[in-house]
């Protein structure tokens, strides 16, 4: 017989609780598989996490992306992996969507950065809060709903993909295009603290200025492209001030960017440089047109560098990735997270915006209402995301899967609640 609300709650509850050092030791074990994105080569990853879903009771799908479509990435192997449970019939379908591909680990870590070392409640490894810590999450609030005895219409998915670092294309937007999937609402990896309803689109560009070489005791016999390039990127910088005039209405939101991440180039010491190339990183606020901004930062570039006589330039993009914006039907899940989150974390929890760029984009494109919502702390400066020494509370990880599992029981009730 299904169990009233009130009992379906509890058994939620005490189900997550009994489930804790369980739900640490799988988190625990996908930390101590590497996952890095570059060089991104995840499929052992994602063998891995399908073992350990299969042990904790699920049937998985692996699907993986063709040769071709990972190389057009820039990754080396991928693998997505998909579990459904249907409850009853009819009913919305949501899926619950998390990565596994991580940046590299880099310098300046005080334990193994794949140890999964528990120190003092917090749990450190490269992509323990971004977001491995979500296939904990989203796993074991399915768990929690399978056992509840709640009566329930409707399914949940989770897509595991290996490709966020990369720009989703192959992981969210690949299971979308291929029709292995199509649900009606989506929960995307987050942080516990805040219900993420927005976030800012991203452009990558390369640019690479050629002139020409000379010897070093010659250099008018030259077009020296360092000098331009450094021209180029004094103005880029001076034009980058005037990014703060433009602001944006979402709460979280401030005004768009423009870094300089990547620099290389020349021949030797004593050589007029020939080539000089560098990569951008431009974040656009949702109220920009992502388009007319890559048309107009190209212009100004090729402005710039056609000042320097024998100088050509050629921009190329590397990622555009679209702001998240809202789409209708995303208002029940921030009702139903924020309810929810509101009673198990003891205060209100509001919705707002991040200046990042997520998969959750690639859902909201194709017309499915979603958020952000998971395990991560107040922040990124909190998880030391992408620093070292990453970090999870796991005080948080269990109070983000009750709050799932609460608000999955709450969209694919029929009506009880």
């Amino acid at each position: 017989m299904a169990a009233g609300v009130a009992e379906s709650r509890k058994a939620i509850s005490e189900f997550l609780g009994r489930e804790r050092p369980a739900q640490r030791r799988f988190l625990a074990e996908l930390v101590k598989v590497a996952s890095d994105n570059p060089p991104g080569d995840c499929a052992a990853h994602a063998r891995r996490a399908a073992e350990l879903l299969r042990q904790a009771g699920f049937a998985v799908e692996q699907h993986p992306v063709p040769a071709e479509a990972v190389a057009a990435a820039g990754m080396v192997s991928a693998i997505n992996l998909v579990v459904r449970r249907r409850f009853g019939s009819g009913g919305p379908t949501v899926a619950l969507n998390a990565h596994g591909d991580v940046v590299p680990p880099g310098e300046g870590w005080s334990t193994d950065p794949y140890g999964a070392e528990i120190r003092d409640g917090w749990m450190y490894g490269r992509g323990v809060a971004v977001s491995k810590s979500d296939f904990a999450t989203y796993a074991w609030a399915l768990l929690a709903l399978q056992q509840s005895g709640a009566r329930l219409n409707g399914a949940v998915e989770l897509h595991f993909t290996y490709d966020e670092e990369a720009g989703g294309t192959i992981g969210p937007q690949w299971l979308l295009q291929q029709r292995i999937s199509r649900p009606d609402f989506a929960i995307s990896a987050g942080f516990s603290y805040g219900i993420v309803v927005a976030h800012n689109g991203c452009l990558h560009l390369e640019v690479e200025l050629r002139g020409r070489s000379a010897h070093a005791a010659k250099p008018e016999t030259g077009h020296d492209a360092l000098e331009a390039a450094t021209a180029v990127l004094a103005d880029l910088y001076a034009d980058r001030k005037l990014l703060r005039r433009i602001t944006s209405k979402v709460p979280g939101i401030s005004h768009p960017s423009l870094v300089i991440g990547l620099i290389s180039g020349g021949i030797n010491t004593n050589v007029v440089p020939d080539r000089i190339q560098f990569r951008l990183d431009r974040r656009m606020v949702p109220e920009e047109d992502v388009v007319a901004v890559e048309k107009q930062l190209t212009a100004f570039i090729q402005a710039s560098a056609a000042k320097w006589p024998g100088i050509r330039c050629q921009v190329r993009r590397i990622l555009l990735a679209e702001p998240l914006t809202s789409v209708p039907g995303q208002e029940r899940l921030v009702a139903a997270l924020q309810r929810n989150a509101d009673v198990v974390l003891g205060e209100r929890i509001a919705p707002h915006g991040v200046p990042l760029y997520t998969d959750a984009r690639h859902y909201s494109a194709a017309g499915i209402p979603v958020v952000l919502y998971g395990a991560g702390p107040r922040d990124i400066e909190e998880a030391n995301a992408h620093r070292a020494d990453e970090r999870l509370k796991l005080a948080d990880l269990h109070l983000a899967t009750e709050v799932v599992a609460l608000t999955l029981c709450d969209l694919l009730s029929d009506g009880e609640a």
